[in-house]
């Protein structure tokens, strides 16, 4: 199934940032830090912590994208945004779903842990 063009746009917006130095800076949308000058360069995460912060907004815009969109694969965006999506197993990994916040299979409304009825 293919993901809709918005959430392609959050994809490739979450995968083209550098997210190594989150914690130490505000970043303009698509920062790469090989275009920093020297003496603009900052504290740099680990990969595993990188990885952790682009993991945790890849849920984030997930949870919205999952309650707008009936249609949304979880795990097709979490790889379109540079998340492994798979196991070592190499199957799905739970560990994408398990991230958002859902009822009964539904999507929580964003901002809530409540399912909107329908």
């Amino acid at each position: 199934m293919a993901l809709s063009r918005l959430a392609q746009e959050f994809a490739a917006e979450i995968r083209n940032h550098d997210w190594s130095d989150a914690p130490y800076r505000a970043d303009r949308a698509g920062h790469r830090r090989e275009d920093d000058r020297l003496d603009r360069r900052s504290e740099q995460l680990s990969k595993v912590e990188t990885d952790r912060v682009r993991m945790n907004v890849m849920w984030v815009a997930a949870q919205v994208l999952g309650h707008a969109d009936p249609n949304f694969d979880e795990h097709e965006f979490a790889e379109a945004a540079g998340v492994n999506p798979y196991n070592s197993r190499g199957r799905k990994s739970e560990a994408i779903t398990k991230g958002l916040r859902k009822i009964d299979g539904r999507y929580c409304r964003p901002g809530t842990r409540d399912v909107a009825e329908q």
